[in-house]
């Protein structure tokens, strides 16, 4: 079992994103693995990134260029402390583990702001290590999503929009650092205006999902992956090649 950083993005400790993430590391040391957990919102997580957070020094042509100000702090081994706590526990872990719900068809602002900070450019991504090539190959991340919506109003023909297309940008994200994407676990209807009936089979829902997860997270290695493009499968260009496959409408023949 190979150490993992559970991430969760959450304001309500009691809520199901919170147990599920709480599942998810006990499951990880159940299995023989170390886990660290960083809940977001109990930690403060601050997910506005601006200069104000770096030394003058690394702010060197007078403006706030995030790429290249994260790339001098790391140079100089001087990243904001949270920063630098998140990077160390991405880098020790073999598997990341993302726990939210779905806000208005996207995560949570705070778990958006966590990876426009905490994927630091110098030290998790870089011009020449992307992709194929990126810092975090070798890595795997697992994302598990709650919706409020049925499965049938967020599949492919669903009023909600499909839920794969409202998680690609953020698999891209971890795909861009390297890391192989399992195939995302959503659990559906999860919201607090059911009536009694309905209430109490939700949660007996969600305690089955709970008490299932230590399973799932044993059987990630025969977990269909994610599919993405290769690099070879593009030109000078960056464009997708006529013979390459089309994993995704966000990348697609023309």
């Amino acid at each position: 079992m190979p150490d993992a950083h559970v991430v969760s993005a959450h304001p309500e400790p009691h809520s199901f994103t919170a147990a599920w993430a709480r599942a998810s590391v006990a499951a990880v040391r159940a299995l023989g693995g170390v886990a660290e957990h960083s809940d977001l919102y109990a930690l403060g997580f601050d997910p506005a990134e601006r200069a104000a957070l770096y030394a003058n020094a690394d702010i060197a042509e007078g403006h706030f260029d995030p790429l290249k100000v994260q790339q001098r702090a790391v140079a100089r081994d001087a990243l904001p402390a949270d920063l630098a706590e998140q990077v160390a526990r991405i880098r020790r872990a073999g598997l990341l583990i993302l726990h939210f719900p779905i806000w208005w068809f996207s995560p949570p602002a705070i778990l958006k702001g966590w990876m426009d900070r905490a994927l630091v450019h110098g030290a998790l991504h870089a011009e020449d290590a992307r992709f194929d090539r990126g810092v975090c190959r070798g890595k795997r991340a697992l994302i598990c999503v709650s919706t409020g919506c049925s499965a049938a109003e967020c599949g492919p023909d669903g009023r909600e929009g499909d839920l794969r297309l409202l998680l690609w940008p953020l698999a891209q994200t971890l795909r861009y650092c390297g890391f192989e994407v399992y195939e995302p676990v959503a659990v559906h209807s999860v919201h607090g205006y059911h009536e009694p009936p309905q209430r109490r089979a939700l949660e007996q829902r969600l305690s089955e999902t709970l008490a299932a997860q230590e399973g799932l997270v044993a059987g990630l290695e025969t977990r269909p992956l994610w599919p993405f493009n290769r690099d070879a499968d593009f030109d000078s260009e960056g464009r997708l090649l006529p013979e390459a496959p089309s994993h995704s409408p966000f990348i697609r023949h023309i």
